[in-house]
This record gives C-alpha cells, structure tokens and sequence, in this order.
C-alpha cells in the first residue's frame, strides 16, 4: 500500500464576500416583508459574512460545477495541468442536476483528458467521502493521482422565487404567507464555494500532509431524517419522495428548497458526533491531547459551546486552544466547509513538521459523520 500525501490544496469563493445587511438584497424577500427569522438566525450562528454566486445585477455567476472547476483549476500550474489528473472526485448537496453526475459535470468544464470520476451523493460528508476514494485509490495504488473536491451553490437554491408560488398558495387558502422555519431556516445558514486537493503518494509541494486514515460513521439506523430536500416529511418521520407527488405541488410547497428539523437536529447531532468522535479516535488509539489542530465542521457557532460541553459530558475533551474555524468569514459551505478550512489553515503559516490535524465532519441529514488524521510532513 502506498502512502497518501495532499500535495497542494486550493478553495475558490464567488464574488465579494456578502455582509448580513445584504442577503436579502441577494436572496430577496418574502411576501414583501424582511424576515423576522433572519434576525434569529444570524444572533445565533455568528456568521458575518458569506459568499454567493450572485453579482450585483441579481445574477448567477457559477454553478455548482463551474465553481469546483475553478477551485480544481486552482490546484494546477505549468508542473502539474489538468491534462496531468488521473482521478476526480467530487461531492457535493447541491448538485446542478440530478443527471448527469455532479463530477461528470465538473468533467465537462475542465475538457482534459479521458479519466475515471467519482461522485459520492450525501450533505456535508460527500465532500469527505470524495476524499477517501481518491485516498483508497491512490493507497491501492490504482491511480498515482486524484484530485478530490466539495462544493456547494446553495443560494439559488434559497432565492425569493423558490418559494413564490408557496407564498402565493398560502394567501389563496387566506393563511398567513408564512413560510415555514424548517425552510426559512437555512436561508441564513449556508454559503457557496468550492475546495479541491491534489492527492499523491509522494510528499511533494512545500508543506504535504500525509493522510494517516479516514473513518465515517451513519446513525440512520436509529434516526429518523433532518435536514432533506426533494421531498417532505411525514407525521410518521418518513420521507416521502417530490416523485410520489403531482406536479403542482412540487412548487406549492416548495419541496425542492432544503428543510431542517431544527428539534431533531439540536437533540441529536452533538451527542452523535461525540459518540463516533470516540469511535474513530479510539479505534487509531489516538487521545484528545495528541492533536495539535481541531477542524470541527460546525453550522453554526450556537453549538461550539454546546459541542464542547457535549465532550465534557462524554469526558472526551479535546481543548478548545486547539480548534481552528473559520465559519465567521465564509458561512457554512457544506461539503466544502471542511476544504476551506483546511486551506486557510496551511496558508496562514502556522503549521509545524509533526503537527497533527484532526479533520470532524458532521452530516444532519440523516445524521452522518467522517473523521481524517493528517500528520504535516
């Protein structure tokens, strides 16, 4: 088996960064009336800023396999081109289509060469389950490269327009054109962007880190659904599929934006993600006060607290001087986050020959998570 190295890494993020005062210029409004649930949202994620695939006039810039495209672009120079790429992995909850794949997509923009491709469906751990085919591939020694990504365009996915034909529904059965906060909810969450790696099994480039292991674990043996779109939930907590409904429902109530059960999410994605960060971290024999760096891919900095609280409950407690986020500045991007994060983590110079780096990816979806060791050579 060979080692696995990340050689170069690179993020892209569209346009100007987008100030909380801004979105809903970006986004538009509701039923004419600024939101009252943003006010909620924004005090308790602490995101300032975030980015979108929007310009000025309204209009989309990228979509989702044009952004990855230029993130994977990104990786490359004259020394290594795109032409020069054995294996794309790219994952992704908001892909442009349902066919053809996502990868097949980001393919296409690239117009390379003739390479096999990858595209793990899922929410934010797509972007690692990208990662780990490409890092099993190289380790087995079936190709000598790949490049992995995770991306999100969510935004035109949360537009005014997606749930105009909702509101006008609700005013037609006199209801309050209130839409409800397991949709609204994310209108203030997510961001777009992209992230891409570029995998060897040679720790080239000026700081490679080696990938000692990656592991991932599902709850949804036990757990109902929690964050979905392209269908609605049930009073029995099933999810029923848009193809099972009319056509006119698929905008009467807006089944293609993205929902959250907010009450299944806050009861379980913390004592889950203590529960497999033992997990995995045990099974490697790894302890808490081993990492130098803590990447936790969170939503949301109301659960930074609650996560560490949440360790101390589980007395698995991994000291928060060594956690580094950059929610703050970017937004939740998903798939992506953990790429971004990881990016601006090697650029700002900080890391050390021997440093240890423990990448946590939760998935609310149906409660997912995934785990990566990197060691800085």
């Amino acid at each position: 088996m060979n080692d696995v190295y990340i050689t170069r890494i690179a993020k892209f993020l569209p346009n100007n960064p987008v100030p909380n005062d801004q979105m809903e210029q970006k986004l538009g409004i509701l039923n004419g009336k600024s939101s009252k649930a943003k006010g909620i949202v924004l005090r308790n994620n602490k995101i300032k800023t975030r980015y979108y695939a929007i310009d000025e006039n309204g209009e989309i810039t990228h979509n989702n396999a044009q952004l990855t495209k230029e993130a994977v672009e990104l990786l490359c120079d004259e020394d290594f081109t795109t032409k020069d790429i054995e294996l794309l992995s790219c994952g992704t909850s908001s892909p442009d289509q349902i066919l053809p794949s996502h990868t097949a997509m980001v393919h296409g923009f690239l117009k390379n060469r003739n390479l096999e491709i990858n595209s793990p469906s899922g929410a934010c751990c797509s972007g690692m389950n990208a990662l780990k085919y490409g890092f099993l591939s190289v380790k087995a020694h079936q190709v000598n490269n790949a490049v992995c990504a995770g991306s999100e365009r969510t935004s035109s996915w949360m537009m005014a327009n997606t749930f105009e034909e909702e509101v006008n529904h609700l005013k037609s059965l006199e209801e309050q054109p209130i839409i409800a906060f397991n949709k609204e909810f994310l209108r203030w969450m997510l961001s777009d962007g992209a992230g891409a790696v570029l995998l060897e099994s040679e720790p080239k480039g000026k700081q490679p880190l080696k990938i000692e292991w990656i592991e991932g674990y599902s709850y949804a043996h036990e757990l109902d659904t929690c964050m979905y779109a392209g269908g609605d939930k049930l009073e029995n907590g099933q999810l029923k599929p848009w193809s099972e409904f009319p056509a006119h429902d698929w905008s009467e109530q807006s089944l293609f934006a993205m929902k959250q059960d907010v009450k299944l999410l806050s009861e379980n994605i913390l004592v889950k993600g203590v529960d497999s960060l033992k997990h995995a971290l045990d099974k490697h024999n790894v302890k808490p006060e081993d990492l130098t760096y803590y990447l936790p891919h969170i939503s949301s900095f109301y659960f930074k607290d609650k996560l560490y609280e949440e360790m101390v409950k589980q007395d698995f407690v991994v000291p928060l001087d060594k956690w580094f986020m950059n929610l703050e500045k970017v937004g939740n991007v998903g798939a992506a986050s953990i790429y971004i994060m990881l990016e601006e983590l090697v650029d700002s110079g900080k890391l050390n020959k021997g440093d240890t780096i423990l990448l946590h990816v939760p998935e609310s979806a149906r409660f997912a998570y995934n785990y990566a060791l990197l060691t800085v050579c």
